[in-house]
């Protein structure tokens, strides 16, 4: 991966004074945006199935016990 600097060169970049200034009046120039900036190409969508598994687990886990804890109180 190369650098790329995202600065306006000034040697190149018109309406600007010697030193880098803007004369009154004048529009900035704009910075450009780093290539490697921004979101990816693709983004994921939803859960990873791991998390997911686990919180589904933990649920059945919990409403089992209570299942049985009731059944428990009931007899």
């Amino acid at each position: 991966m190369s650098y790329v600097n995202p600065d306006p060169d000034p040697e190149r970049t018109p309406g600007l004074e010697p030193g880098g200034g803007v004369p009154p009046g004048e529009t900035p120039p704009a910075e450009s945006s780093m290539p490697e900036a921004g979101p990816s190409e693709k983004p994921t969508k939803g859960w990873a199935k791991a998390p997911l598994a686990l919180i589904l687990c933990l649920v059945v886990l919990v409403a089992a016990f209570f299942l049985a804890y009731a059944l428990v109180l009931l007899l």
